[in-house]
């Protein structure tokens, strides 16, 4: 167990780059993985998930090479047949996008699923493969949850799916249905939530050939079949999700941080935290690759959040919201209730061991600020966005903050408690090794 001791900062200033993104990462490996012949990914994220999903496209027959901040990427197209179980460690996105990928093996494949995925949602998934032909189903293997894919190729047609649980479920058919033996509906039967994530999938199938129509509603998706994956060079952006934290920091802190390496023309939903800290009273200046928050001594003011689009600045933003006037809430966040942990619950329990003035209900969080915020020993739930969220909140808290566990970090951002370290926040503790 890893404990980190932050204290409280009185001015933060510096630059820093944003770590590349997690959801570009995994989405250009996988892609490029699916296609004939070779890709190169420049300035891919090192992290436990994205290193899940390399585990998980070699495993099917792609071979990957790191040299120099760039991954070099030969396709098996079609997937091969996994000579041994996929651990997918903690990585949800891994599972659900290669489920539907290793049904275009010929062979069986069986996913290995760790704690705290075993209890996020996959059966609506599997059942939608079924629709689809595929032969699936969940099992263990000793006390391990698995996953087994029968193989023998997607038959395609027509498919139903909720759109509120998880969006991840469609980008994984989006992945492989391409490859189909007859063209694929997916009917949405819910309003889909993270469409942005949806939108990404496509933007980086279509630079590898790929076409997919979306219906303006996102209600039905149709993928035509018997489509070729080409290759393709790809630059990761950085990530929007994770840079909030940092520009969240500044803003607690009433300082001057840029943010470098985010380009806002990505297809990136959380790119929003921009637009919420300005209205909470942030001075925020974006350019197309970076953004920057300056302090200027005024308090923040509160600020209600739909956060059926953006469920991954729901952690920042209950940060924040701690140091802001009036009574802030954030609602449409229901699917956070089976993430890392069950979000809501992590933030609410950990947030007013600080002394917020929280309040849960069932899809969101009320918090009546500015809040007597003090230090606590936290326990981030194996969750990297609470550790890094009450990270955040511990810079202006009384006291020191005692974060354990902090190594969960390294699922999506292994240098945050470095980049603090380089804006000036007295951080002991947290030098991971990637």
């Amino acid at each position: 167990m890893t404990v980190v001791i932050i204290g409280k900062a009185e001015r933060l200033s510096g630059e820093v780059d944003a770590p590349p993104s997690k959801a570009y990462t995994q989405r250009m490996l996988i892609a490029a993985a699916l296609s004939d012949g070779v890709s190169k990914i420049s300035r891919p994220l090192i992290a436990d998930d994205t290193e899940a999903a390399l585990r998980a496209v070699k495993a099917l027959g792609a071979k990957v090479t790191a040299a120099e901040d760039c991954w070099t990427v030969e396709g098996a197209s079609p997937p091969k047949v996994a000579e041994t179980m996929i651990d997918c460690g903690e990585s949800g996105a891994t599972l659900r996008f290669m489920i539907p990928v290793a049904a275009l093996a010929s062979e069986p494949t069986i996913f290995l699923l760790g704690e705290s995925l075993e209890k996020r949602p996959i059966e609506p998934l599997l059942q939608s493969l079924r629709e689809l032909g595929v032969e699936t189903f969940s099992r263990h293997i000793g006390v391990k949850a698995s996953i087994y894919v029968r193989g023998g190729g997607i038959r395609g047609g027509r498919t139903s799916i909720r759109g509120d649980i998880s969006s991840q479920f469609i980008s994984g058919l989006m992945f492989a249905c391409p490859m189909a033996q007859m063209d694929t509906e997916i009917i949405v039967t819910t309003p889909l939530e993270s469409r942005g994530y949806v939108q990404m999938t496509k933007a980086v199938l279509a630079e590898h050939g790929i076409r997919i129509l979306i219906s303006e509603n996102f209600s039905r998706i149709y993928v035509p079949a018997h489509q070729v994956y080409v290759p393709c060079d790809h630059k990761v952006p950085g990530d929007f999700s994770s840079a909030a934290f940092l520009l969240a920091a500044a803003a607690i802190t009433r300082s001057n941080v840029r943010v470098e390496n985010l380009n806002y023309e990505s297809v990136q939903d959380d790119k929003a935290i921009l637009g919420i800290l300005s209205q909470m009273g942030a001075k925020c200046r974006v350019q197309l690759d970076y953004a920057e928050v300056a302090g200027d001594g005024r308090p923040l003011k509160a600020v209600d959040v739909d956060a059926r689009d953006i469920p991954d600045l729901v952690p920042v933003l209950a940060a924040l919201a701690c140091y802001a006037e009036g009574v802030s809430r954030i609602y449409g966040a229901q699917r956070l209730r089976y993430k890392e942990s069950d979000r809501l619950l992590s933030l609410y329990l950990e947030l007013k061991k600080m002394g917020a003035d929280i309040a849960i209900n069932e899809d969101g969080l009320t918090i009546k600020g500015p809040c007597e915020m003090h230090g606590a020993t936290i326990d981030p739930h194996n969750d990297h966005r609470i550790a890094m969220a009450c990270a955040v909140a511990a810079l202006g808290a009384a006291g020191e903050t005692r974060i354990q566990n902090a190594e969960c970090v390294r699922k999506s951002y292994p240098r945050f408690f470095n980049d603090l370290r380089s804006l000036g926040v007295d951080v002991v503790g947290g030098e991971f090794d990637r």
